[in-house]
């Protein structure tokens, strides 16, 4: 694979570098449409982005974004590639790769497409009774005992982990003291309209969605539970990046572009929410979007505030390199929660499926600064760090566990 990957890199660099057209020879890319699946979520911004301003055509592909309905169809099509990549949750793609989260196939990360900006919701009737936070709900879930249950979006995914994560902050064992199901996300907020559940995390816009319609509070931001923490992913299989490695290249080039477009100011965030709000892909109102993506937030119960570390497509490029630790974190938690019985070799997997050295190429393409380590340093709401140095130590220190 680095070997069809290097082919062609000084042209492509040299070429995309100064009048940014693809070059013509051995670095074009061998495919020249592409499939993107995504769910219908505010993070799928930049896919959309790079196709709805053509973007992608600089960089000599055409993206087809496809919306689909749930994280297990997008796992599906994924695997028996009627996709060829997709907007994706990172523990996913690394559940499958371990054989965890459907069949095992190799998988693999091209970019982090966003940081932060998905939230845990409680239901108005929780808040009520003075769940409005983590502490809150902790009490209460004390002191009025029944069967709470909760909805993550996909079992080895990112929603689920940030929900295990602040649980556990407040010592509530999130599968021994309550009940966990799995909603696809554009379906979560008429689940707890209709009462299926106490409490959600998932992506923008459903959280917003669940204060406007009146039946939701924000009780905590993901960004609570980890500042700066990754989110979705440019995920595809790892036969598709050797097969088609410029193809690959060309696609991580055109979001990256389009990353670094959306986060240059308001106006592009605006005409951003406006663009995805439409049915074809979101399907909401503009206000349930546009809000939280400049860090407006409210809580519904009368409190609103600024957050500065609000959902970035790009942030000076500190959003998308596909850092090591970051993959490897997700394994540490699916180590923790069962599973996976027993402890992988993290940095190993991690390497396996992040391809950071095409991920390198495409930033130098679009002169996205590159960070000087592939590991990075991380204090959670616990105030336990991971710096993903001893993975086994850190997956086996945890006091609340399954």
């Amino acid at each position: 694979m680095r070997t069809g990957v290097a082919l062609g890199t000084a042209t492509f660099f040299s070429t995309l570098g100064h009048s940014g057209v693809w070059a013509a020879g051995s670095d074009a890319p061998e495919k020249k449409e592409v499939k993107i699946g995504f769910i219908p979520l505010t993070d799928c911004a930049s896919v959309v982005m790079a196709s709805v301003l053509g973007i992608d055509q600089k960089y000599g592909v055409k993206i087809v974004p496809t919306k689909e309905a749930s994280w297990p169809g997008v796992r599906d099509k994924l695997v028996n590639g009627e996709l060829d990549f997709a907007h994706v949750l990172y523990g996913l793609i690394y559940g499958v790769h371990m054989g965890t989260a459907g069949p095992k196939k190799d998988m693999a990360v091209l970019m982090t497409l966003n940081r932060n900006g998905q939230a845990l919701t409680l239901s108005k009737k929780l808040a009520d009774a003075g769940a409005k936070d983590v502490t809150g709900l902790a009490k209460l879930m004390a002191s009025e005992k029944r069967e709470y249950t909760f909805a993550q979006t996909f079992p080895t995914g990112t929603h689920a982990m940030w929900l295990y994560y602040w649980l556990a902050s407040a010592g509530i064992n999130p599968f021994r003291d309550s009940k966990v199901i799995t909603v696809p996300p554009p379906q979560m907020v008429a689940n707890m309209r209709v009462g299926n559940m106490d409490g959600f995390c998932v992506g923008e816009p459903w959280n917003h969605r669940a204060i406007i319609d009146g039946i939701g509070i924000t009780a905590a931001t993901t960004q609570d539970v980890w500042k700066d923490h990754p989110e979705k992913v440019l995920g595809t299989t790892g036969e598709f990046t050797e097969k088609f490695p410029n193809t690959c290249r060309a696609v991580t080039a055109a979001i990256l572009e389009a990353s670094k477009w959306i986060d240059a100011g308001l106006q592009n965030k605006l005409r951003m929410a406006e663009t995805i709000a439409a049915r074809a892909y979101v399907n909401t109102s503009v206000d349930a979007i546009n809000q939280r993506i400049l860090g407006r937030y409210q809580n519904g119960l009368g409190r609103t505030w600024d957050d500065p570390d609000h959902m970035k497509f790009y942030d000076g490029g500190a959003v998308n390199f596909p850092y090591l630790s970051d993959g490897m974190w997700f394994l540490t938690q699916h180590k923790r929660w069962g599973l996976i019985n027993s402890h992988p070799d993290y940095l190993k997997m991690a390497r396996e499926i992040n391809k950071i050295d095409l991920y390198k190429q495409a930033a130098e393409a679009t002169k996205t600064p590159l960070p000087s380590s592939e590991m990075r340093s991380s204090k959670l709401i616990d105030g336990v760090v991971w710096d993903g140095k001893d993975p086994r130590k850190y997956a086996d220190s945890f006091a609340i566990k399954a």
